[in-house]
């Protein structure tokens, strides 16, 4: 559980660990906001319609949200990955060669 719970929620393991600390909080607030969101409208569902599907619904979205955010946190370019006056490349090279 402890494994899952910093996979998740610790921006310095998670796959936005490659974005600036700033994005990376600014990030995880909208998705902290959606969660919430996500469980206030499950909670909200079950005492008004008790729909199940409604639940499972919402639960996968915010899944499928928050993985796609990942996943592209992954691959993103940030501004030290940009060419530099050095060598040209700077880290783009280590970069790609880290994600390909």
């Amino acid at each position: 559980m402890k494994y899952w719970h910093r996979v998740i929620m610790d921006p310095d393991s998670n796959p936005l660990s490659v974005l600036q600390r700033a994005l990376r909080f600014q990030i995880m607030v909208v998705l902290g906001l959606m969660w919430t969101a996500i469980f206030s409208a499950m909670a909200g569902v079950w005492f008004v319609y008790e729909a199940l599907v409604i639940l499972h619904l919402l639960a996968a979205t915010g899944v499928l949200l928050t993985g796609a955010t990942f996943r592209a946190a992954r691959n993103a370019l940030s501004f030290r990955d940009q060419p530099h006056a050095d060598n040209g490349w700077g880290r783009l090279a280590a970069h790609r060669a880290r994600t390909s």
